[in-house]
Order: C-alpha cells, then structure tokens, then sequence
C-alpha cells in the first residue's frame, strides 16, 4: 500500500500543467458531464442546416400543431416546424455568447493591461472610465442601449460586447499590478526585453487562467440577455429564430396551458445551455486555482 502511494504521488509530481488541470477538471462529475451536454447541444446547432428536418422560417404543417410522428415537437403558431426552429435558435444563442464574449475580453484586457503597468495618469482615466460604466444598473444600460440602436443580431453582439468588459478589465488591471512587481518582470525589464513581450509573453499568459474563469460566466450572462432582449422585441427579429423570440410567441395563457410544446423546449434550452456553462466555469476556476488541494 505504501508503495503504491509512493508511485502515486511520483507520478503526480511528474504532470504537466494541462494534465494536472484535467486531472482536477474531471473531478467535477457534473461539470464533466456538463461538457459533453454542451458538446453535443453545440454539435446540433453547427449541423443544424444538415440534420433540420425543416427550413426553419417554412410553412410546413398546420398552425399550433401538437407533436407528432412528423414533427417531433409540433408546429408553431403559423405551422413551423419547432424543432428546426430550435436547431437554429441555438445557433444565435452561443453565437451571440461566444462574439459578446470575444469582444468585451479583448476590451478588457487591453485597458486592464494598459491600466495595470502603466498606472499613472492611464489608470486613473481607465479605472474612471470603468467605474462610471459599472456604476449604471446593468440590465438598464442594456434596455437602454437596445432601444437607442435598431434591434438586429450584430447589434445585440456590440452592445453586449461593450457592456460586459468593465469586470474583465478590473480583474487584469488588478493581476497585472501584483505581476509587475516580481523578480522574473523586473527581470525582463533590466534586460532590456520589448514592451510587447512582456505584456503578451509574461504578464498575460499569467494572468489566463482568471480571465477564462470569468469569460464563462459572461458567456452566459451574454446568452440569458439576447434571450430577454429577444423576448421583449429589443433583440434578434422574427422570423429568424432565437431562443428568446420562441418564447415571445407562448405569452398568452392558452398558449402556457394547452400549447406547452411552444415554450417549454426553448425555456428548458436556456436553462440547459447556461447552468452547463456555469457548471464549467465552477470547475475550471478549481482546476486553474495553483492552491487547489484536488
């Protein structure tokens, strides 16, 4: 037994970083398993022009119809079909998740590792910047900006992209002012290294791990707003399918008693798609975390 336990923690000793992270990863049961959902959702909606039954946007069978042997999950209230709807509707959402989620990283980022090195006069008019964003509700700067530009799919992605970088910028800003002041830093200074290498090469491949944790949790905060955007008419336009304007049409009570496959694919959808990345996310700050005792 001693022996064996010996040879465990050799070979643990002996990880790579990427294993050691997997390694903790696949301690988390339901974010493994939360993956491998999000997989195969994201799977669906990239193939969804191959394994649709339907044009989402045809009039493919009688209004209102109940799921049958042809239409696994009915037919709306014009006649399409709803699962080829929902096909597509997963593909704006994580479409619209994914590029609010580049956009306001990338921003973050640049003015997070701009304010953190160079202090000064650039951090005091970033972190300014940043408080005066954050300090307006941010569902209302949402509305708000939603219904200042014309409701379309690129504008949901800008407005969110620029809505959600404050938090990503704070959080470099905060990593890279602890990261300057060590040896290996100081070190590439002395030695005369391009601005550049280190900002890119040394302070932000150490400061990743925190900014993958928190893009997670924007991802799907980005995903839940274009739905409510899309619900309340201010997001993506009929009669391209989103997850959001699915459920615009299930308001009426007739719909929410008698017509229940209208709203509850799209509705369990979302749940589905963000508790998964959430799940992720949990995991991944446990795996990325150096003190982690996993």
């Amino acid at each position: 037994m001693k022996i064996q336990k010996e040879h465990k923690i050799t070979d643990i000793t002996r990880e790579s970083y990427l294993q050691t992270v997997m390694r903790r990863f696949r301690k988390h049961h339901l974010a493994a398993v939360s993956l491998v959902i999000l997989v195969i959702l994201g799977g669906a909606a990239l193939l969804a022009p191959v394994i649709a039954p339907y044009d989402p946007d045809a009039i493919v069978g009688s209004f209102s119809g109940a799921p049958n042997a042809q239409f696994w999950l009915g037919t709306d209230q014009i006649g399409r079909d709803v699962l080829s709807r929902l096909l597509y509707a997963m593909r704006i959402s994580l479409l619209v998740g994914i590029m609010a989620t580049l956009i306001s990283t990338v921003i973050g980022v640049v003015l997070g590792l701009i304010a953190g090195y160079f202090g000064g006069v650039a951090d005091m008019i970033i972190m300014r910047f940043t408080d005066m964003v954050m300090s307006f509700p941010y569902i209302l700067l949402v509305l708000v900006a939603a219904s200042i530009f014309k409701p379309g799919l690129w504008n949901i992605i800008l407005i969110l992209g620029f809505v959600d970088w404050p938090g990503i910028a704070r959080l470099v800003r905060g990593n890279v002012l602890s990261l300057r002041e060590t040896n290996f830093i100081k070190g590439n200074i002395v030695a005369g290294m391009p601005l550049r290498h280190i900002l890119f090469s040394e302070i932000l491949p150490n400061t990743a791990a925190p900014i993958l944790v928190y893009a997670t949790s924007v991802l799907a905060l980005s995903m839940l707003d274009e739905a409510a955007l899309s619900f309340l008419g201010l997001g993506v336009q009929p009669p391209t399918a989103s997850l959001g304007n699915m459920l615009n049409g299930a308001q009426s009570l007739t719909v929410l008693t008698k017509q229940p496959w209208l709203w509850i694919p799209p509705g369990l959808l979302i749940v589905i798609l963000v508790i998964a990345i959430n799940f992720i996310g949990d995991a991944l700050r446990d795996a990325l975390d150096p003190n982690s005792r996993n």
